[in-house]
């Protein structure tokens, strides 16, 4: 009962730890414009990834909701300037809470949500830091979006690292998943590089949830 209240609190604490800590790289100019919201992105999204395994699922729900308040309330007053600093405008940041609490909402199992919410943190985060160092002379447009092709691959790399390690990892518990394993990574791929406004944040996490939920047993 005790770790009820403590791990939900003790979570709530580290993501604000994360969030200073990036602040302060801000501040001291270590991080910089995409990098800074995407390290942001990825700490975070990273650790939440795991709280089914400590926390139960209406902790998750109810830190969601809050969560969703406090990015709303921030971005209005201009605070953590590490996330907002970026000058292209985006949803990205209401939307990975709102995601985080559908995700808990639409599966019970601690490994399609950490799939799901691993997608948000270090597919797209990585896809995006790769695509920005890697793939500035191969940019194309996607509904007035510049989108590289460099970090659509990086995606699809990470995604398929994903899913297969969340199908190893949980053992018995997914049933006909290794031919998702192949074309889920280009789905989710093409979503996000077709996205706007970080619409991604909530298509690819709902998308994982909706294909890899039935396949439990």
């Amino acid at each position: 009962m005790f770790n009820q209240f403590i791990n939900p609190l003790l979570s709530v604490g580290i993501v604000f730890v994360i969030l200073l800590v990036s602040e302060f790289l801000w501040t001291i100019r270590e991080l910089r414009g995409e990098m800074s919201r995407k390290f942001v992105h990825m700490m975070v999204g990273t650790f939440v990834a795991f709280w089914p395994f400590f926390m139960t699922w209406r902790a998750i729900q109810v830190i969601s909701v809050a969560f969703l308040v406090v990015v709303l309330i921030t971005r209005r007053l201009h605070i953590f300037r590490a996330i907002y600093a970026v000058r292209r405008y985006s949803y990205g940041e209401p939307l990975f809470a709102v995601a985080i609490g559908l995700a808990a909402v639409m599966t019970h199992s601690k490994w399609v949500f950490a799939a799901a919410v691993l997608h948000l943190s270090l597919a797209d985060g990585l896809a995006a830091l790769i695509g920005v160092r890697f793939g500035k002379q191969r940019r194309n447009i996607i509904f007035g979006h510049y989108k590289s092709i460099v970090g659509t691959v990086a995606f699809w790399v990470v995604s398929f690292i994903i899913i297969t390690t969340i199908a190893v990892l949980s053992g018995s518990g997914f049933t006909g998943t290794w031919p998702i394993i192949l074309w889920l990574p280009t789905i989710t791929a093409l979503i996000e590089n077709m996205s706007t406004f970080g619409l991604d944040n909530l298509a690819v996490p709902l998308l994982i949830v909706a294909v890899l939920n039935p396949l439990l047993r």
